[in-house]
């Protein structure tokens, strides 16, 4: 049981410096959807239903501008198509779980829980139980944080002044994700070419940009891990 809980903290502790950046993320997400016109009951609900910023701020822009229902939902499923590949990834090592824990689990995989999860599983050394308190204690400080956070921008989201710009910290949390995962030739290939190609891409329909860049990292990353081990 000790060594769970110091699991448990070990995944919050690993995940607090990300929170710097998540918090003006879930400030964002609360803001936008109230002044789209949701009551702030709703965008807080929005928030925790959805739990997956990118996706949930294509969707109120989208409903801003009128789009169809259709529009909306494939658009947040194509933004958050990743998650099918974070998940057949990391399914492995929750091998055993019972299903409600899974069904927990999959609630609340994010891009940060996945990122810190997968790189200290791949180090070994932990039971089943070790990895599932390990990935509750990030996921679930991504959780309170994100929800906290939206739920006050919802509240404050008319007294925002637009200088603060705070859309700026979305790219640097997900950069604080990627980069220490950045460790060999291959990852460097596949987070350079997903990068270059969702950037020549940004211009396609429905985000599908995003999905592009991502289809060809993990490609670039599989080929270039197949090449090194073959030689």
């Amino acid at each position: 049981m000790d060594d769970g809980r110091h699991c448990f903290w070990a995944g919050v502790r690993d995940c607090s410096p990300l929170l710097v950046g998540m918090a003006p993320f879930g400030l964002i997400c609360g803001a936008v959807c109230v002044n789209a016109g949701m009551p702030v009951w709703a965008a807080l609900g929005f928030s925790t239903i959805i739990f997956a910023g990118a996706s949930q701020l294509a969707a109120v822009q989208l409903m801003a501008d009128h789009a169809s229902l259709a529009v909306v939902v494939l658009t947040g499923l194509v933004i958050n198509a990743r998650f099918l590949m974070y998940s057949a990834s990391i399914a492995p090592h929750f091998r055993g779980t019972p299903p409600a824990r899974k069904g927990l689990i999959a609630y609340l995989l994010t891009d940060q829980a996945y990122a810190l999860s997968i790189a200290r599983f791949g180090r070994g050394g932990d039971g089943l139980s070790e990895r599932i308190l390990y990935f509750l204690g990030v996921a679930l400080t991504v959780w309170t944080c994100f929800c906290a956070t939206a739920w006050a921008g919802a509240v404050l989201g008319a007294f925002i002044p637009p200088s603060w710009d705070l859309g700026f910290a979305i790219p640097l949390t997900f950069i604080a994700v990627v980069v220490p995962a950045i460790r060999d030739r291959p990852t460097v290939l596949a987070a350079a070419a997903a990068g270059t190609t969702a950037v020549l891409a940004s211009g396609l329909p429905y985000n599908l940009g995003l999905l592009v860049g991502a289809v060809t990292g993990i490609l670039t990353g599989y080929l270039a891990e197949r090449r090194l081990n073959r030689g």
